[in-house]
């Protein structure tokens, strides 16, 4: 079984694997503003998307999206909006997107991929 740190490396991995066989670009991973991050920043067609992973050991408790709320929301919009900041070019659109993970016991596990979420 994965330690709860563990949890959240093992299913960002999981997270970039997931796009990189969709074809999307990883253009960041864990981008840090102050002390707020954003789990994963990828591009594909036109489109910059924000990233928010979760990962579970077990859904006994609820499901990993769940876990973002609207505190987690705003964090997520700020770190977003200093990432366009910097940017010398704005992308045609933007889309915040969740990818929930729930590892089994067995060492498998379930991902899904919520786009355009908030």
């Amino acid at each position: 079984m994965l330690t709860y740190p563990d949890l959240g490396k093992k299913g960002e991995e999981i997270a970039r694997a997931h796009f990189l066989a969709q074809d999307y670009v990883i253009l960041h991973a864990n981008w840090k503003l102050g002390r707020k991050e954003i789990d994963l920043i990828v591009h594909k067609d036109g489109c910059l998307v924000f990233v928010e992973v979760k990962a579970r050991g077990t859904d006994l408790y609820g499901y990993p999206e769940e876990k973002v709320n609207v505190q987690k929301i705003r964090h997520i919009r700020t770190v977003a909006e200093g990432y366009m900041n910097r940017m010398t070019q704005l992308p045609k659109r933007i889309r915040f997107d969740i990818v929930a993970i729930t590892f089994r016991k067995d060492g498998s596990y379930e991902l899904v991929h919520f786009e355009d979420c908030f």
